[in-house]
C-alpha cells in the first residue's frame, strides 16, 4: 500500500533525503520545490517502506488504507501530481527503480579546516527559520551557538502563528526543542535586542551573528477607517487565540453576526475556519483560554472572504481550501456578483485550486439580509474581485465598502479582520528597506555589516510556509562559514561569560 502527503506538509524535504526510490516530489533540487504548495508521493514508485511517514515532523505522510474523510482527496492529488502535463509539456516526474537521489543535507561546504577554532554564532528569534540555521552550526560544525529571543517561549510562528487546530503542523517544534538545550547551545529568552541589549553589543561577544526576526506586523490596506475600533490585523487576533504575551486577552470581541476578512491567503483561511469552527472541537488544543471563552460566546453567523482577485489567482492553497470544505456545520458559498468568478472556476484544470470550489454552491448574495436568513449552519461566504475602499461606521465598525461589479457596495459587519500580509520591521543597528520590509543583503550577508546575517522572512519577505526555511538556513549558514574561512569575520571583543554577565547586569 502506497503512502501519501496530505494538508499539514511542511514541505522541509525531510521525507525527499530518506526516501530510497526518488518517489517525492519536487526535490530541492528541481525548479518547482518552493513554488508547489506541498510536497507529492508517486503512488507508481512508491515500495510502501515507510522511511518518509516515520522522518516526517508533521505527521503529513500517511498509508493510503488510512486516510479518512477529507484525507481521501489526498490519494488523488498526490498522483495527479504525476500525470498531469508540465507548462513546457513533458510529464511531471515520476521516476522509478532502487537508485538513491543525491539531495540530503544542505549542499553548502560545511567543511572547515582542521585546526579551525569553534565559532561562537548568536541566533536572534527562535522560530523556523533560526531554529533551522542553529541545528545547521551545531550538527554539522563546531559552533557554539547563543539563541536569543525577546518573548518568554522559544518557537516563533510555530508558537503563535500556526493555527491551533492544526496540531501536527506545531509538531515540527519538537524537532526544534532539543536545539535549545544542546550542549553547545545556551538560550535567552525574555531578551531584546535593542532594549536590553545592543546589536553592537551582541556582536561584540559573537564572530557572528544571524538575525531570524520574520515579519513580526501587518500590511496596511491603507483606505479611511481601517484603524476605526472593530478593525482588526489578522496578525493581532492569530496572536490572540494562541496566547501571545504581548496581545491583550480583550483585544478581540466575537458580538458580530458577521466577520470580513480581508484578504485570500492562508492567514484568511485559518482565521475564517477558527471563527466558525464548533469551539468543543478546539477545548483540546493549545489554543487560549480566554479565546476559548469568546469563542463559546461568539455570535458569529457568517464570515465573508473579500478576495481582490479572482478565484484562480487566490494566494491560499489547495489543501487549506480543502479544510474547509470539510468543516463540520459549515456551509461554504461562492457569492456569483460576477460572470468572470464562475468562468474561472469552470475553467479550471484538475491541479487548480480553483477547481476545488467546483462542489461549492454559488448565488449572488443579497447583503442587505442578515446572516441568520441563510439558515442555521454557520457558514464562509467567498467573494471574489472585490476590494475594500473604506470601513465605515463611527464610534464602531459597521460595514465594509467594497467595489462590486458595477458599482460600490457596503457589506454589513461589526468586525473586520485583515489578512493582507506580513510585513518585517526594521531593527536597530540595521540596514531596512522601507519598500520591501527585509533586511538588504546577498546570499544572507548584511550589507555594509561583516559578520551580521539574516535568515527567514526577513531576509526574504513573508513567503513560504515553515520548510521554506531550511534551504534559505542553509544558504546563510553556508555564507557565515564562506567568511569565516575567508578571514573576514571581525574578532569578538568578549566572551560567553563576559555576555552572561552582560545579560544578567541588563534584566536587574
Amino acid at each position: 500500500m502506497a503512502f501519501a502527503i496530505t494538508q499539514t506538509c511542511c514541505s522541509d524535504a525531510t521525507c525527499v533525503s530518506v526516501c530510497p526510490v526518488n518517489c517525492i516530489h519536487p526535490t530541492p533540487e528541481e525548479r518547482a520545490f518552493g513554488s508547489t504548495e506541498m510536497l507529492h508521493i508517486d503512488p507508481k514508485s512508491c515500495i510502501d517502506c515507510g522511511a518518509c511517514a516515520d522522518a516526517c515532523p508533521v505527521d503529513a505522510v500517511l498509508p493510503l488504507d488510512r486516510l479518512t474523510g477529507g484525507q481521501r482527496e489526498y490519494a488523488r492529488i498526490n498522483a495527479a501530481y504525476f500525470e498531469q502535463e508540465s507548462p513546457e509539456g513533458t510529464k511531471s516526474p515520476a521516476p522509478s527503480g532502487p537508485n538513491f537521489h543525491a539531495w540530503g543535507e544542505p549542499s553548502f561546504d560545511r567543511v572547515l579546516p582542521s585546526d579551525f577554532g569553534p565559532l561562537r554564532v548568536a541566533i536572534v528569534g527562535t522560530g523556523p527559520a533560526g531554529m533551522y540555521a542553529a541545528k545547521d552550526l551545531l550538527l554539522h560544525t563546531r559552533a557554539e551557538v547563543t539563541l536569543v529571543d525577546r518573548l518568554p517561549v522559544a518557537g516563533g510562528l510555530v508558537r503563535y502563528g500556526v493555527a491551533p487546530d492544526h496540531p501536527a503542523t506545531k509538531k515540527v517544534g519538537e524537532t526544534f526543542a532539543r536545539f535549545l538545550t544542546h550542549p553547545r547551545a545556551r538560550t535567552y529568552l525574555d531578551l531584546d535586542v535593542g532594549t536590553h541589549v545592543t546589536a553592537e553589543e551582541l556582536a561584540a561577544h559573537h564572530d557572528a551573528v544571524i538575525y531570524a526576526v520574520g515579519a513580526a506586523t501587518d500590511r496596511r490596506l491603507g483606505i479611511p477607517g481601517e484603524d476605526r475600533p472593530g478593525s482588526v490585523s489578522a496578525t493581532t487576533f492569530v496572536a490572540w487565540y494562541n496566547a501571545h504575551p504581548e496581545v491583550d486577552p480583550d483585544a478581540v470581541g466575537l458580538s458580530s453576526e458577521r466577520v470580513v476578512v480581508v484578504g485570500n491567503g492562508n492567514v484568511a483561511l485559518d482565521v475564517a475556519r477558527i471563527l466558525v469552527s464548533d469551539p468543543e472541537t478546539l477545548a483540546g488544543t493549545g489554543i487560549a483560554a480566554h479565546a476559548l471563552a469568546e469563542l463559546r460566546r461568539s455570535k458569529v453567523r457568517e464570515v465573508v472572504l473579500l478576495g481582490r482577485r479572482g478565484p484562480e489567482h487566490a494566494a491560499y492553497t489547495r489543501p487549506e481550501l480543502l479544510a474547509l470544505k470539510h468543516l463540520p456545520g459549515v456551509e461554504l458559498l461562492v457569492d456569483d456578483h460576477d460572470p468572470r468568478i464562475g468562468a474561472a472556476i469552470d475553467a479550471a484544470g484538475p491541479r487548480d485550486k480553483a477547481a476545488v470550489l467546483r462542489e461549492v454552491p454559488r448565488e449572488a448574495v443579497d447583503w442587505s439580509l442578515p446572516p441568520g436568513t441563510a439558515g442555521r449552519r454557520r457558514r464562509i461566504v467567498f467573494r471574489f474581485l472585490s476590494s475594500p475602499v473604506a470601513v465605515c461606521g463611527g464610534e464602531e465598525t459597521r460595514a465594509v465598502r467594497v467595489t462590486g461589479d458595477t458599482a460600490e457596495l457596503e457589506v454589513p459587519a461589526g468586525l473586520v479582520l485583515r489578512a493582507v500580509g506580513y510585513r518585517g520591521v526594521a531593527q536597530a543597528g540595521l540596514p531596512f528597506d522601507e519598500a520591501t520590509g527585509t533586511v538588504p543583503h546577498r546570499a544572507g550577508r548584511v550589507t555594509g555589516r561583516p559578520g551580521t546575517y539574516v535568515v527567514g522572512w526577513i531576509k526574504r519577505g513573508p513567503s513560504g510556509g515553515i520548510g521554506a526555511n531550511r534551504a534559505c538556513a542553509a544558504e546563510t549558514v553556508g555564507s557565515l562559514l564562506a567568511d569565516a574561512v575567508a578571514g573576514t569575520l571581525p574578532a569578538p571583543a568578549g566572551g560567553p561569560r563576559a555576555f552572561r554577565r552582560l545579560v544578567r547586569r541588563r534584566r536587574r
